[in-house]
């Protein structure tokens, strides 16, 4: 039986109800549109030095930034993040022992309330999607002094709210201050209500500010506009101290690229992405950091500076969830080095909170489609474990809100609270009404991804109930044929050979491609059921494969190999997904290396056979080719972006076109990192770092050189211990270095055939 909508047993603790049961949520009218200040003071019941341990616990309607005596309550910044608010909000905790400490016995607590994620207007097409109308902060000051007595301070009606200089602030269009404005006289608080029903305790990383790079480039635009290069595209907002009179107006624009030696934002579509400060005048310098909003850039534009700017006066901070690295990759291919450099940059970007499609425009969604693809390489890259597992619970939450009965597009499903109604869609096609492959599919592939790299069964039992959820949607939607042929598919999204404006018309026949998933997704989860103990889902869900497959082979496959409609995607899913039998399976693999030559080795693949053309070939012993559809640098290609200074994943094959001038397409974006998802074959092939079981508990090393590619090296921190690998082909054949953890059994697979098994430390081959 699946668990009902809200929070589960294992996020929500006593503990945390006690905590805020005497709390109210608060809320203030905003002035003249100004952000608010919450703020309370109180005395310390002891001196502060005897405070043995102070401990904020709050969360938000809105994202909130809590100081204690003035001192920032925490490094994280768009607090406490976005989850499915209606079922699922955050609480977070923090350790202030030192900022109380520090400000001696008299104690101020203030709290600056913004719009983020709750009200920010989201979505795009005049979406303006929103949770509610009114902003709110729930939370509670526990000091514990050094003889065991305690002081708690909660948000109640004894609190007050002041204005903020912050005239406006919202993730798409970006924060205005004006230091000018006065604080004005504390005005009273209004008690409001958040459902405590919906609080959990928090299960997602932080959002954090990590490293900041300075501009390499700054100059005048042919316009006269002072333009700056970070040399990076990248997620955060520019911070500076500045020194100027008072009313002097200081504005900065964002874009990813240029166009015709200026920004270009027209990607941007509705998002203005555009910060503005209006000094006070204080002669001591005044700093800027937009912390309510966030952009995606390299680039930046400045007008109203006083004086000369130089790179010492501004950085880019970068902003994202905390991850810790855990994989690299090298090699002597240059352009294969920046394409997984790219991979990583469009990860950090997009890993904001909740798994993204693009950090800049006005969308910044969590969808479903884009971490189907990706979800293998981002746990390679990155430590995930913990960000996708409170997404999948998200996915499983969202599911279960009535009317909904199956994976959205996006999730959290902002899109279902658009302003009257309002179509996000694309022209002539109708809202979604039934699951979608892939996109829907992402309820257990990305916890396949999981699985298979962190080999935690008791978060696999967690996922479980989202599986089930998708393919009993599906069921209801196949056609009396036993296949998925019926309603709405997105099928191999943006295939490069698709119009512009039309980026579901792919070559490769939607059914085709919504059948195999099917088959892949009912495979796993009867494999998940067998590991937790569900005979009867298990035989279910085989079952429904079985039956899927025959039907699959019945109507879609030919004697001869040939496949429905005849491209690289529906091959690469039929061999990726073991739905062939061996004779035809070789016939089919014959095929698409065929096509793949046939396109000169440009890629022809969208988001449904991109993350599985590469391993098609490999695994069918076509390596030459799958070598030189990675390594062609022509549109379209992996390499193409890359040798037009790309340093993230491009949305679409050519979002810039080789004139330099933008995709006329109304959508594209820089930072997307889905077709980044060959980085998993470069990994795992290439370089040869492969789990022969769940967690790494066995290791397989098997590198397969191929032309182009003289030595590659790498590491992955697994949950197991690093493994680090080393090979290099020369006139004397080919030599091996592999590191594995102790205590591990690792089988090595050399390029010839030949097999070793090992032990954990150092071997060489």
């Amino acid at each position: 039986m699946l668990p009902s909508p809200g929070p589960t047993a294992s996020e929500t603790s006593v503990a945390l109800t006690d905590t805020l049961h005497d709390a109210h949520a608060l809320t203030a009218a905003p002035v003249d549109g100004r952000a608010p200040v919450l703020a309370t003071e109180a005395r310390l019941d002891q001196p502060a030095a005897q405070v043995g341990r102070a401990e904020l616990i709050a969360t938000a309607h809105g994202v909130y930034e809590a100081s204690i005596n003035g001192v920032p309550a925490t490094e994280s910044v768009l607090n406490p993040g976005w989850t499915v608010y209606e079922s699922r909000l955050q609480v977070q905790r923090f350790d202030v022992t030192e900022q109380v400490r520090a400000g001696g016995d008299d104690l101020q607590l203030s709290v600056l309330l913004g719009r983020g994620w709750w009200n920010g207007d989201f979505g795009f097409r005049d979406a303006e999607a929103n949770y509610g109308e009114e902003n709110a902060l729930l939370g509670a000051l526990e000091i514990t002094f050094e003889d065991g007595s305690t002081q708690r301070l909660v948000t109640d009606e004894s609190w007050s709210a002041t204005s903020s200089p912050i005239t406006h602030a919202t993730i798409y269009q970006g924060q205005h201050e004006d230091r000018r404005l006065e604080a004005g006289a504390p005005q009273p608080v209004r008690v409001t209500e958040i459902d405590r029903a919906t609080l959990i305790e928090q299960t997602s990383p932080l959002i954090l500010r990590h490293e900041s790079l300075r501009p390499e480039r700054i100059w005048t635009s042919p316009s006269g506009k002072t333009l700056l290069d970070f040399g990076q595209n990248l997620v955060g907002w520019l911070r500076f101290t500045v020194t100027g009179p008072a009313g002097t107006e200081i504005t900065l624009r964002h874009a990813e690229v240029l166009e015709h030696e200026e920004l270009g934002t027209r990607p941007l579509r509705a998002a203005v992405a555009t910060d503005r400060l209006i000094l006070a005048g204080d002669p001591g310098g005044e700093t800027f950091e937009p912390t309510l909003t966030f952009h995606g850039f390299r680039y930046a534009e400045i007008t109203g500076w006083p004086g000369e700017l130089t790179a010492e006066n501004v950085e880019a901070v970068v902003v994202h969830s905390e991850l810790a690295r855990t994989g690299w990759f090298e090699s002597s291919h240059a352009g294969v080095n920046q394409l997984i450099s790219n991979s990583v940059w469009s990860q950090r970007g997009n890993f904001l909170a909740v798994p993204t499609d693009c950090p800049q425009r006005d969308e910044r969604l969590g969808w479903t489609g884009d971490i189907a693809a990706y979800a293998a390489t981002a746990a390679y890259q990155f430590d995930v474990n913990d960000f996708l597992h409170n997404w999948l619970l998200d996915v499983r939450a969202e599911i279960q809100l009535p009317p909904l009965s199956f994976v959205p597009f996006v999730v959290p499903d902002i899109l279902k609270l658009r302003k009257n109604g309002s179509d996000p869609f694309a022209d002539g096609e109708e809202p979604q009404e039934v699951p979608t492959a892939i996109w829907g599919d992402a309820a257990v592939w990305v916890a396949e991804a999981l699985w298979n790299a962190y080999g935690d069964l008791d978060r696999l039992r967690e996922h479980y109930p989202g599986m089930v959820l998708h393919l009993e949607s599906v069921e209801r939607a196949l056609s009396p044929s036993g296949l998925w042929d019926q309603g709405f598919q997105f099928g191999d999204w943006l295939d490069p050979d698709a119009p512009p404006e039309a980026a579901a018309d792919a070559k490769a026949d939607k059914a085709v491609v919504a059948t195999a998933c099917l088959i892949r997704s009912a495979r796993f989860a009867a494999e998940t059921a067998r590991l937790i103990g569900e005979g009867e889902d298990a035989e279910r869900w085989q079952s429904l494969a079985d039956r899927t497959l025959s039907a699959f082979t019945a109507e879609y496959v030919d004697e001869d190999g040939t496949i429905r409609s005849d491209c690289a995607t529906v091959y690469s899913l039929a061999i990726a997904f073991d739905l062939l039998e061996p004779a035809i399976r070789e016939k089919s693999a014959q095929r698409l290396a065929e096509v793949v030559r046939e396109a000169g080795y440009k890629v022809s693949t969208g988001f449904a056979g991109t993350p599985f053309v590469t391993w098609a070939l490999s695994e069918t012993g076509h390596v030459e080719d799958a070598y030189r559809l990675l390594l062609e640098e022509g549109c379209p290609s992996w390499l193409y972006p890359v040798s037009m200074g790309a340093t993230t994943i491009w949305e679409r094959w050519d979002s810039m076109l080789p004139d330099g001038s933008i995709n006329p397409g109304e959508m594209t974006s820089f930072n997307h990192y889905a077709l980044g998802a060959v980085a998993d074959w470069v990994y795992q092939v290439v370089l040869g770092i492969r789990a022969a079981e769940p967690g790494y508990r066995r290791i397989r090393i098997q590198p397969t050189p191929g032309p182009g590619i003289d030595w590659a090296k790498g590491a992955y921190d697994s949950v197991a211990g690093r493994i680090e690998v080393s090979w290099e082909t020369s006139a004397d054949g080919f030599a091996l270095s592999v590191t594995v953890p102790d205590g591990i059994e690792t089988e090595v697979v050399l390029p010839d055939g030949a097999r070793h098994v090992v032990t954990g430390g150092h071997h060489t081959f």
